[in-house]
């Protein structure tokens, strides 16, 4: 079973995000700042990590940093990103860093989760 991290401040998303991916047989965990989501990355090693740029204490773009300094997660850890920051330079920032995809907010629950399914099919 995939391990996907979902990371966000906003219960809803979490609790929408979670829910979809579940149905789909996915084996989900939840961080809810980046912080947070750093250390579970560094313990479960996740196939994907689903990842908000703005949150408290760690923003998404610290762990997107983290990830790429970390040769074993750099390879086996995908990212999309969901964000509500819109301006092209945090998209490219978001690539940059790693990202595989960069969704803004307000998202379509379906794109996103054909978007997740193609990551990690393409991943086997």
């Amino acid at each position: 079973m995939k391990k996907i991290l979902l990371v966000d401040d906003e219960p809803n998303i979490i609790m929408a995000l979670e829910y979809s991916l579940r149905k789909n047989n996915y084996d989900i965990f939840i961080a809810r700042d980046g912080e947070e989501a750093i250390n579970l990355i560094e313990k479960l090693e996740p196939d994907l990590v689903v990842l908000d740029i703005m949150m408290p204490k760690v923003d998404g773009y610290e762990v997107l940093e983290f990830l790429q300094q970390h040769e074993g997660l750099k390879n086996k850890t995908q990212t999309i990103v969901i964000s509500a920051k819109h301006k092209e330079s945090d998209v490219q920032k978001g690539f940059e860093l790693g990202a595989k995809d960069y969704i803004k907010k307000p998202f379509s629950m379906k794109k996103l989760l054909h978007r997740i399914n193609e990551l990690l099919t393409e991943k086997q």
